[in-house]
Parts: structure tokens; sequence; C-alpha cells
């Protein structure tokens, strides 16, 4: 059976395309869920029309995505501050929803949190890059810098001086102990 697809369906075609698919596919699934419409001389013209429709909403969809990326590139760094304990360590890690809702905070437009990709996780202080991923033709680099948050309060009590002390004095022991015994 012949069809014409009314949008984008994976391992099918992309919205327009005439497709000869199995008779029970697009009668039991494809129809049904609306997204294709059976081809026939009417559903022609039908197909010339959505075409239109299709080639303004990508105009439009590409006019907006190309605002909100001009936005987003003026954000250049990102500053996240995160909760940390003794050496700096941070409690859990830095997501995408917590990036998500600083963009927001800054532009005052909302970004899904999916569009938001990061190259690993950040478990730690520092800078990392991270790419929005606004559609397939636009992506914008940006970099997150990771801070301690001005109420973490670092606790690093006397025992934990000591045993470094220790450790540190242990491992010059050994040293000299090596050293002597290679003279």
């Amino acid at each position: 059976m012949k069809v014409i697809l009314k949008q984008d369906i994976p391992n099918l075609g992309e919205a327009g395309e005439i497709k000869d698919v199995a008779d029970g596919y697009a009668r039991n699934y494809l129809i049904p869920k609306k997204l294709v419409i059976p081809y026939t001389t009417s559903s022609r013209k039908a197909l010339e029309h959505q075409k239109r429709v299709i080639e303004i909403k990508k105009l439009k969809r590409k006019k907006m995505v190309q605002e909100l990326a001009k936005s987003y590139e003026s954000l250049g760094t990102l500053e996240v501050q995160v909760r940390v304990g003794a050496k700096n360590k941070l409690f859990g890690s830095v997501t995408n929803a917590m990036i998500a809702k600083i963009i927001e905070e800054k532009t005052g437009k909302p970004i899904d949190k999916r569009k938001i990709q990061l190259n690993e996780p950040i478990k730690q202080l520092g800078e990392f890059k991270i790419k929005l991923h606004l559609s397939e033709e636009v992506q914008i680099p940006l970099i997150i810098k990771v801070v301690p948050h001005p109420d973490s309060k670092i606790e690093e009590t006397e025992e934990n001086n000591k045993k470094e002390e220790t450790n540190q004095n242990q491992s010059l022991r050994t040293e000299n102990i090596e050293n002597q015994e290679e003279k």
C-alpha cells in the first residue's frame, strides 16, 4: 500500500515522502495513529499542501533556534555553586537539570535538560566544557565553572591533619631508609 508520511518516522522516511509499506502495517498502525494518509490522486494535492506547511514550520523553527542560539552564546562561562565537604569533594554531582536551571535564570528562556550534553559526569570543582544541542545544525559550546557554595564548610578536623602529617612523615622515612640502603 502506498502512503504519504505526515511526519518523520524512524526507519521509514521523512514527512512528505511517498512510501510503499505492508497493508497491515499501514491499516493497523500508521493510519490509526495518523502518521500517514493513503496515497490517492486527491491526496496528491494534500501532499503538496503538507510539504508547503512543513517548509514553513522548518523556517519558523530555524529562526527560533537562531534567536535562542544568540542569547545562549552570550552566556560564555556559567558559574555553578555546589556544596562541598572535606578536601573539596562534591556532595553528588552537577546535573543537566542544575545547569538548565542556571541557564534559565541567566537568560529568562527555558531550556530542556536533554539538550545539554556533558562530556563526562561533573563530580569535582573546576571548569568543564559542555554543549547545548538546540538542533542538528546548531550546537553551542559553553564552559561550566564549578565552585564551592559560600555556605559550604570545609571540615578538616585536627585528626585528619595529624593523619596526613604522619603519612607524610612515614613516606619521608621510607625514602630515607631506601636512600641509605642504596649507598
